[in-house]
């Protein structure tokens, strides 16, 4: 008889595979439909984080992959347990962030019907928020889709990912998943024929970094200040190239009206790891009237500009191959830091009329918060307001749902991002309303100890909502809602809670929040004293 004792069931064997692949860590809920990929999760030395929502799970993996630049691993169940996290799944997809969800699925759905958690067509809802979703019928269907879910993370642009397995292949015996492929990532420095002499040509050359050129710092940073190049950072960029270092930085305001009108005093564009979407612009074009070089690894992308100079590279590859090309230029630039600083002043005057009080708060913040703090900010004024307020001093530590714009990121995303980084300083900034959509996470973060400040801005209504009725002459309608004593609420969870009525207590209670053995909810109101 053939020697079956190192066979698993498949449910195992899928979290045995995600442990020899790097994965230390999942988040999900146990469910009776996928229970057996919770049978090998202990077994493999693998970390479950257990959520209070499928929405929640799907959040904290996609906090956890932002913060640590690996894949964030979801386990759910079928059914409801899929479609609770489509949003974060959409979210992920439009973001470019690397998460796969797992899920269990039925055997068949065509010839019974009034099944537990029974779906029309699963897979196809899961295609709808992901790059791909996919059956694996059979353990090596499972575990080649698993890795390929892997080596596109490293080798495309991240985008979400869903597998789904039926139940009985879930419980059925498997052999262990066979040794990971190799990825070998080629060195790409040359820049196609003609690029760099067309950048040292330009007078006014004008570089908007993206999310894609998050780990390409060190270089734009050198590239930039090399050309004499003013800059732009979208949201997913801001951090690449410092604000204090380079006084020809536009810094976060891209999506200022105005800014049009500094895209077309520009004689060069470099846009480099961004799409350039409606969450950066706020306008349809850039308004640019010269010649765009557009540096990206998706084929989407690069075909969005008519008449642009399409570089389909990477852009780490990019960067440094323009620095080597740059080596010995002397840059001639008509940028001048007096016009950067003028325009940032009267940008940052603009939104703090738009949005009154937030920028002093955001000022305070800043000035006690530890140097390595990675936020999470939900849908709300406060985040829209600070995101152009906050200048940051590294990349990839702002981390905002742009794309899909779900309320209810912040707080999951948080606690995943928090995870990933034991010891680091986490902050979760939050709406009264979308704050409500997760707030059972709670229960995670005070599980896990997080010392994890969650920054709640009250203003006791949909305030964006109700100023863009009024802009368009519509009376507000549906746009305050009774709301809870937040304070109360945190403590009756088991968390640390503050109301502080000045900034000075604020800071304070950011201090002291960092210093806890979990959650400390800082509740914040427009009224705070100086």
């Amino acid at each position: 008889m053939p020697d079956t004792s190192h066979m698993r069931p498949l449910g195992a064997q899928i979290s045995h595979m995600l442990k020899s692949r790097g994965v230390d860590t999942v988040f999900g809920i146990p469910g009776v439909h996928n229970q057996e990929m919770y049978r090998g999760i202990e077994e493999s030395g693998i970390r479950h984080l257990l959520a209070r929502h499928e929405q929640g799970a799907g959040f904290m993996a996609d906090g956890y992959a932002r913060a640590s630049g690996r894949p964030g691993v979801a386990y759910v169940i079928t059914g409801p347990g899929l479609c609770n996290t489509m949003t974060p799944m959409g979210q992920a997809y439009s973001d470019s962030v690397q998460v796969l969800v797992i899920s269990s699925c039925l055997d068949d759905t065509a010839a019974t019907r009034g099944q537990l958690h029974q779906m029309l067509d699963q897979q196809a809802a899961g295609a709808t928020v992901s790059d791909w979703s996919y059956t694996a019928r059979t353990a090596s269907a499972a575990y080649t889709l698993i890795d390929r879910a892997l080596t596109e993370f490293q080798t495309k642009r991240p985008r979400t990912k869903h597998i789904q397995v039926p139940i009985a292949a879930l419980e059925g015996n498997a052999e262990a998943a066979p040794d990971a492929p190799a990825t070998v990532r080629p060195v790409r420095h040359v820049l196609p024929e003609g690029i760099a002499d067309r950048i040292m040509a330009a007078k006014r050359p004008l570089f908007i970094l993206g999310g894609g050129a998050v780990c390409s710092s060190e270089q734009a940073r050198r590239a930039v200040a090399a050309l004499k190049a003013a800059s732009f950072a979208t949201d997913a960029g801001r951090g690449i190239i410092s604000a204090t270092g380079d006084p020809l930085h536009f810094g976060g305001y891209l999506g200022r009206p105005e800014t049009a009108s500094v895209a077309a005093g520009a004689d060069l564009v470099i846009v480099v790891g961004s799409e350039l979407s409606e969450t950066d612009l706020w306008r349809d074009k850039l308004e640019h009237t010269c010649q765009m070089i557009r540096v990206d690894i998706d084929p989407e992308v690069l075909g969005q500009e008519p008449g642009s100079i399409a570089v389909p590279m990477d852009a780490e590859d990019f960067l440094t191959g323009l620095n080597a090309a740059l080596e010995g230029h002397k840059a001639e630039t008509s940028w001048t830091a007096a016009e950067v600083e003028q325009a940032r002043k009267r940008w940052r005057a603009e939104a703090d009329s738009e949005r009154p009080g937030i920028a002093r708060i955001c000022d305070a913040l800043r000035e006690v918060m530890p140097e390595d703090t990675m936020y999470y900010s939900d849908m709300t004024q406060f985040a829209y307001a600070g995101k152009e307020f906050w200048d940051m001093e590294r990349p990839g530590h702002w981390h905002h749902p742009n794309g899909f714009g779900t309320l209810g990121y912040a707080l999951p995303a948080g606690i995943g991002g928090a995870a990933a980084r034991p010891g680091l300083p986490t902050v979760v900034i939050a709406g009264d309303y979308g704050f409500q959509y997760t707030v059972q996470e709670l229960g995670t973060a005070i599980e896990l100890g997080q010392p994890l400040p969650i920054l709640l801005w009250d203003n006791g209504k949909l305030k964006e909502i109700e100023d863009s009725m009024v802009a368009a002459q519509i009376a507000p309608n549906s746009v305050i809602a009774h709301n809870p004593d937040f304070v109360a609420l945190a403590r009756a969870y088991g968390a640390h809670a503050a109301a502080p009525k000045s900034l000075r207590e604020l800071q304070q209670a950011v201090i002291e929040a960092f210093r806890t053995d979990g959650p400390t909810l800082i509740y914040m109101t427009g009224d705070m004293a100086d």
